[in-house]
């Protein structure tokens, strides 16, 4: 009997229906521009004597457009365009501006479902004395769509219509690539320097915004002129929306590569992008503020978290993780997997001066462990040298009172000038101290040298740095070539260059690049033998009365004898380096607009706020520019451009073919 009454009442148990359990909230990726009304238990939130009520009447119900900053994040807009913040006081109140208190976390209980938290302080959206305020447990919103809200400020691509596809037929890569960009130079030499950002929470208003220590006489105005030359008076730093004095092809100090902008790049027939993480330890300690330590190891990382940032950021205003068009890539398989879906494959490289912490000695255990790392965060090659001599070789020099200036700073790093002999051949640049009379001229005081500091003296003519190929350098590159990483070769000096080719040469490994033209042509020549890479600086296509190479004419030079498949561009934005003026008198004549891009899609001018951008008038300013440059460059190509735009086209397939071979 009793038996039988404990099996009835488990039957009971199993037929009586579960008790409802509360939805999970998850993160919410759906509000992206929405335009919706809010309610909540105690009604509609409506906008109320400087502040946020709650109504009975759903007409009188306020209309909020989202915004996304981050994954699951928004900023909200009110119909007169307030962004309501969570105040000290308690209350959600109207702010003008965007900030930190006007960032939202949003969660989903269920369609149209939600919650919201103050992403700055941790209250809930909710009531607070009457009234809508900071709660201490959430309350769960409606949003119902509505219209009438308030336009969202961005900038527009001016791209139009379907774009042949990523990869071809054959499984090739369709598109040309960058093979040398510095995308996250807001955080590079401790993140002052550097004035405005890529992306930012609150959209090109925050991003774009000018800086005062940039303005007329500021310290961002007078390290700008010293660098590119531009006019430490006359510096208005409106940034958005109006653009006044920026971006301008020389505007080396602010941001020249707006994500907006690389997006219309590639949808323009862009289709990798390589972004190098720059660091410089005496660069960094020339800026009186920072916001990270100028170790260049710690730069490195804090560019790697803001380039993952970035990739969020794309995808919380695409609709969420993994939807986004700015996809980071690891291997040349996740290139190719990339390309295939459409979007754009974003690779990683390291361009550091002393690299792992190492300006004049090393060791072997910090090799290793610093190529861990490296390789941890997806980094798939790196210069084992740049602006200074290092532990692993000599540099490059810097031509004229730039190499001045660099020559200083290898003084600073390694406690030694640079040290050259007349050589025949591959050379380095020429230095101007070639006289006694013309050391004089350099007072030492005006350079902020020590006392007793001798300048050093060069050879005129051909010169070459003495320094090579260290045996810690040689350790470096076999270790880089049993991991498959690629060597950058731009930056090293003729001798240590050479000394890597020979490596790579006795091991045939063809992951050896020059991306942005800082290697003398026999090199250049050697590194395409070897089925390696190489791209050009990207200049003007023709005379831009610069002094600089045209890039045809160099692209010309570097592929004369040789056959190759593809050839690519180094455009080294944010890198401290000019990006192309306008032209003279282009031979074809004036960029028409709009124009068909190289991937078939229709291109008009890039508007940023009250400012509109023509190649034919600005050059490029900014990175969007570069759709209008590669389809004009071809024009300019003339009998040659079908050759070009084949090459330029098949640069991103050559590219990853050569990652490939390299890993093996």
């Amino acid at each position: 009997m009793k038996k039988t009454a404990a099996v009835a009442a488990l039957l009971l148990v199993v037929a009586l229906p579960a008790p409802a359990r509360a939805a999970a909230a998850t993160p919410a990726y759906d509000l992206d521009d929405d335009c919706v009304t809010l309610q909540a238990a105690q009604g509609h939130i409506t906008e109320n004597d400087g502040g946020y009520a709650f109504a009975a009447s759903a007409t009188s119900a306020e209309r909020f457009r989202f915004d996304a900053t981050a994954l699951g994040r928004y900023t909200i807009r009110d119909a007169a365009g307030a962004y309501p913040y969570q105040s000290v006081i308690g209350f959600v109140l109207p702010g003008r501006t965007y900030g930190d208190r006007a960032d939202w976390t949003a969660v989903t209980t269920g369609a149209g479902r939600y919650q919201l938290t103050s992403t700055a302080t941790g209250q809930h959206l909710g009531a607070f004395l009457g009234r809508v305020g900071g709660a201490d447990a959430p309350v769960t919103l409606t949003a119902t769509p509505s219209t009438g809200c308030v336009a969202v400020e961005d900038i527009a691509t001016g791209v139009t219509g379907t774009a042949a596809p990523g990869v071809n037929a054959d499984g090739t890569l369709n598109g040309w690539i960058d093979g040398h960009a510095h995308v996250t130079a807001a955080e590079a030499f401790g993140g002052d320097l550097h004035c405005a950002d890529a992306f930012a929470p609150g959209g090109p208003a925050v991003a774009l915004k000018g800086c005062p220590s940039h303005a007329t006489l500021g310290i961002g105005a007078l390290l700008e002129a010293i660098i590119a030359g531009t006019d430490p008076i006359d510096s208005r730093e409106d940034g958005w929306p109006t653009f006044g004095d920026w971006p301008q092809p020389n505007s080396l100090l602010h941001e020249q590569a707006y994500f907006r902008g690389i997006e219309r790049s590639w949808r323009s027939g862009q289709r990798v992008l390589n972004t190098l993480l720059v660091a410089n330890r005496i660069i960094c300690g020339l800026y009186p503020t920072r916001d990270t330590s100028c170790d260049e190891t710690e730069q490195i990382r804090a560019q790697y978290r803001y380039l993952r940032s970035m990739q969020d950021y794309v995808d919380a205003q695409s609709g969420g993780p993994g939807q986004g068009w700015f996809r980071l890539a690891a291997t040349p398989a996740e290139v190719r997997t990339i390309a295939a879906q459409g979007k754009l494959a974003v690779t990683i490289g390291v361009e550091s001066s002393e690299l792992f912490g190492c300006n004049v000695t090393c060791t072997t255990a910090a090799v290793d462990a610093g190529l861990d790392e490296l390789e941890s965060m997806g980094v798939s090659g790196l210069y084992p040298v740049h602006k200074f001599d290092n532990a692993f070789g000599g540099t490059r020099f810097d031509s004229g009172a730039t190499g001045v200036a660099v020559n200083i700073g290898n003084l600073i790093s390694t406690g030694r000038w640079w040290t050259a002999d007349s050589c025949t051949g591959p050379h380095d640049n020429e230095q101007p101290l070639v006289s006694d009379e013309l050391a004089e001229l350099l007072r030492l005081g005006e350079l902020g040298l020590p006392p007793g500091t001798i300048l050093p003296v060069y050879p005129s003519g051909p010169i070459c740095n003495t320094r090579t190929l260290t045996p810690m350098g040689e350790y470096l590159v076999t270790r880089m070539i049993e991991r498959g990483m690629i060597i950058h070769i731009d930056h090293l000096g003729v001798r240590t260059a050479s000394a890597v080719l020979d490596l790579a040469e006795a091991a045939d490994y063809p992951g050896v690049v020059s991306v942005h033209s800082w290697s003398d042509p026999t090199i250049v020549g050697r590194i395409i033998a070897l089925d390696g890479f190489v791209a050009g600086y990207a200049h003007a296509a023709t005379d831009a009365g610069d002094g600089e190479t045209p890039f045809l004419d160099e692209w010309r030079a570097n592929t004369q004898g040789h056959t190759i498949s593809g050839y690519g561009m180094g455009s080294d934005v944010n890198g401290l380096g000019p990006l192309p003026p306008p032209q003279l008198a282009p031979p074809a004549g004036p960029q028409p607009y709009p124009f068909t891009a190289v991937n078939g899609t229709t291109v008009d001018r890039q508007v940023f706020g009250t400012r509109t951008f023509d190649l034919n008038t600005d050059g490029v300013p900014q990175y969007g520019l570069y759709a209008d440059w590669v389809t004009d460059l071809i024009r300019q190509a003339g009998p040659d451009g079908p050759r070009l735009r084949s090459q330029l086209m098949n640069g991103a397939e050559a590219y990853v073919s050569m990652w490939e071979a390299a890993r093996g």
